[in-house]
């Protein structure tokens, strides 16, 4: 395929954008080649500024569940439009959000809308220590809850893609009252409650984690942070902004029957808009301004446009048949991949929990974050262009999901993975 519209355009943004990227995994600086950029988008594809066609396994990044553009999405905004695309002010679809997310999602009682997954964890980790009245917060290597300055340690996503091990503007003093703990070992979590009982305010934790690539909870991880968690009084969050309405309606806590005191939602519940949530307890939530002391504000959060998107999108999900048919997808494309691996004789692995799966360059089994970090990048590299090539977008990073939608068919499925096959087979030779 030709690019030289995209790398034209790079060229152009590299000149007013740092790195030519409003987020750097986009730059595909790590996959050694220059970024794509879209056009427009319809159903499970989209095409580039170069006409070029692919299938879309990155799906925005994962919000695009019912695939780009559907159709009751499309006119719950146009709707919207015609009435105005801001107003800083309530409106009755903040309501009903609300109301649509404490009746789906187990654990939610009230619910606080903002306007991105970052906004969302990083005042979740507040309201938990206003309420609980203690200073520090458990969260897992590899674990990625957004840019905010006590949650990039150790974090996974962007900054494991480009092997940042902190980064220029966070402070000590801003990462002080963070520990991080290995994921999946729950002994780890015992000891530190045991040194520092009266000092941890929570735990928070990716419930299936989809930022070292997918990775899914051992045996009793969730439901022994849950027992943790309540015999040393502090919180348990639930950072559902990649598993929400993808494990399950309910999001992971739904999926595995653990319920978190609080949990955060990103771009899904906008339909792809940028918005997101934190939602839980009453008593939790109820110490939030301006009904109890812990201060919050977004002069965005709400917006009708994302919230009339976003309500379309989840009373999509709620028909019958959605999350079979996701779970069918899923199985067959991992079936495909191994199958992949096989034929070709490939060091990979591949994990998987619904929709959401992820390609492993390494023997495996992939459990935590040092299990991930064993991968081979330069072999995801040359595969990852080599997809591309044949007219498949994956996310430019070894340390992230596949993400399906219900506009995937089977054929596109299995003729993803007949491209794997032939991918690792050219690079074998």
């Amino acid at each position: 395929m030709k690019h030289s519209v995209s790398e034209q355009d790079f060229q152009k943004a590299c000149a007013s954008i740092p790195g030519g990227v409003n987020s750097p995994v986009r730059a595909f600086a790590n996959v050694d080649c220059s970024p794509v950029f879209y056009d427009h988008a319809q159903g499970s594809h989209v095409w580039d500024v170069d006409g070029n066609e692919y299938v879309d396994f990155i799906c925005s990044w994962g919000p695009m569940i019912l695939g780009h553009r559907p159709a009751a999405v499309d006119a719950a905004v146009r709707a919207q439009l015609d009435k105005g695309v801001s107003y800083g002010a309530p409106c009755e679809a903040e309501i009903e959000m609300a109301q649509e997310i404490c009746r789906i999602v187990p654990s939610a009682e009230k619910a606080r809308m903002v306007s991105s997954g970052t906004e969302a964890t990083m005042s979740a980790i507040r309201l938990a220590r206003g309420f609980t009245g203690r200073p520090k917060f458990i969260k897992f290597e590899g674990n990625y809850h957004g840019h905010s300055d006590a949650l990039l340690v150790s974090a996974g996503s962007g900054v494991a893609t480009f092997g940042i091990p902190g980064t220029p503007g966070v402070t000590d003093g801003a990462v002080a009252d963070t520990i991080v703990l290995p994921y999946n070992d729950l002994e780890a979590v015992e000891k530190a409650f045991q040194a520092q009982p009266d000092s941890i305010a929570c735990v928070i934790v990716e419930p299936i984690a989809g930022n070292m690539g997918v990775v899914a909870p051992a045996d009793g991880f969730l439901a022994g942070l849950r027992e943790l968690c309540t015999r040393y009084g502090a919180l348990l969050i639930f950072d559902e902004v990649i598993s929400g309405f993808r494990a399950a309606l309910g999001g992971a806590q739904e999926r595995y029957g653990v319920l978190p005191d609080l949990c955060t939602f990103g771009k899904i519940i906008g339909g792809g808009f940028p918005v997101g949530c934190f939602a839980g307890r009453a008593d939790v939530m109820s110490a939030l301004a301006p009904e109890g002391p812990v201060y919050q504000a977004g002069t965005l959060s709400g917006n009708p446009v994302a919230m009339q998107a976003g309500l379309a999108q989840l009373r999509e999900l709620q028909k019958p048949g959605v999350y079979e048919r996701l779970e069918e997808l899923g199985a067959r494309l991992e079936a495909g991949l191994n199958e992949a691996i096989e034929r070709t004789s490939t060091r990979a692995c591949v994990n998987r929990v619904g929709s959401l799966c992820t390609l492993f360059f390494t023997d495996g089994p992939v459990r935590n974050w040092d299990d991930a970090a064993a991968c081979d990048t330069q072999m995801f590299a040359r595969y990852f262009r080599g997809m591309l090539d044949r007219g498949y977008l994956i996310a430019p990073s070894q340390f992230e999901a596949l993400f399906l939608s219900v506009a995937h068919t089977e054929e596109e499925i299995d003729a993803f993975t007949t491209a794997v096959v032939d991918v690792l087979g050219d690079i074998a030779r």
